[in-house]
């Protein structure tokens, strides 16, 4: 007799493994074990997590452990004695430890986001019942490639906008080069925002930049545009996010390929500010503030810790790159799994961000 799925994943407690685990614990066909890769200085804030986890979804508490580890240590830094029942037992993998911010030092992202992933692959070989290999990348591969981007294309870019963006490119080689070697789902997702219905979400980064500098700026009598015209923003909730991901985990499609976990119908940055503006304030963008303007302010620390904005973040309002997810949609379409409209969206987007705006757990610390 076939045993239950055992799972283990890398970056818990974050956001979207957190909630990956939370929709897992409650599918009819419960996992037999749940194994938790977490930095010795997370465990604390890890052991809340899993509780609370617990006690939402009544799994049981010894079938999901937290093990100390370090991705960027080889052999994952586990005790080998429960490396030695890990390799016996775990059917799939999850790995989603990484750096994820845009500001982030190159030495740092290449030690996490490439080594790590190096020794979370050479850790995964060694596995004897894997089913599979899920790997977080990102559709921001791409890089500062434009045009349509495809699913099936994993081509160097002539430049990143960042040193994020280039660590996951780099550590994406590194898994689609064991497609041939091991079942294998690569995930690249957009711009992750909080749940389509509730708002919910982790930490005001990425997209919530918006809603910082309009929260910031509510004095101005006039609010300017920000961005080029024709630009998209692709911003994806993370309620699709795990639903698209558990379904083409386990479905024998999703084995061997990578999809873009994308907007197929995405807004320009002018409409999602302007629709964000709206919700918040009542008000309508009159005029245009030039980009290099609002780089120069975001240049200066002072101003961008009071903004509490990153000056990354502008790179995206004129990158011009559509994401192709027709793989995606056709074997989500098989679930009936679709990316809700982002307009339909905003609403709890900014009320969530209005009601816990001012908690500092939600705000990143900018430098």
């Amino acid at each position: 007799m076939e045993m239950g799925n055992v799972y283990f994943f890398t970056g818990f407690p974050g956001f979207i493994s957190n909630r990956l685990l939370a929709k897992l614990l409650e599918r009819k066909e419960a996992p037999e074990a749940i194994y938790a890769l977490v930095l010795p200085e997370m465990t604390e804030k890890a052991e809340s997590q899993r509780q609370n986890l617990l006690k939402m979804t009544g799994f049981p508490g010894e079938k999901f452990l937290v093990i100390t580890g370090d991705i960027t240590r080889k052999g994952l830094g586990i005790d080998p004695d429960v490396q030695e029942k890990l390799a016996e037992t775990v059917t799939h993998v999850f790995h989603l430890a990484a750096i994820y911010d845009l500001a982030v030092p190159k030495d740092i992202a290449y030690k996490v986001n490439v080594e790590g992933t190096r020794n979370v692959n050479d850790w995964v070989r060694g596995l004897k019942n894997l089913r599979r290999y899920v790997y977080f990348s990102t559709a921001y591969v791409a890089g500062k490639r434009e045009g349509v981007l495809y699913e099936h294309e994993l081509v160097r870019p002539p430049a990143f906008k960042n040193y994020y963006e280039e660590t996951k490119y780099e550590a994406e080689v590194l898994v689609d080069a064991l497609k041939r070697e091991v079942p294998l789902t690569i995930i690249r997702p957009g711009i992750v925002k909080g749940h389509s219905q509730t708002g919910e979400t982790s930490k005001f980064d990425g997209p919530y930049f918006i809603l910082n500098l309009i929260d910031r700026l509510r004095f101005l009598p006039i609010f300017p545009g920000i961005g080029n015209t024709e630009a998209v923003v692709n911003l994806v909730p993370v309620d699709f996010i795990v639903d698209a991901v558990l379904y083409l985990s386990h479905a024998k499609t999703g084995e061997g390929k990578t999809y873009h976990l994308t907007d197929p119908r995405p807004y320009k940055v002018r409409e999602v500010y302007a629709m964000i503006l709206k919700e918040m304030l009542g008000k309508t963008p009159k005029g245009r503030i030039p980009l290099p303007v609002l780089r120069a302010a975001l240049s200066v620390p002072l101003i961008r810790r009071w903004l509490r904005t990153e000056k990354e973040v502008t790179d995206y309002f004129t990158w011009m790159g559509n994401f192709d997810s027709s793989q995606a949609q056709k074997d989500l379409g098989e679930a009936g799994i679709r990316c809700p409209d982002l307009k339909t969206q905003i609403p709890a987007m900014v009320k969530f961000y209005l009601e816990n705006k001012n908690n500092e757990q939600y705000q990143l610390n900018i430098r």
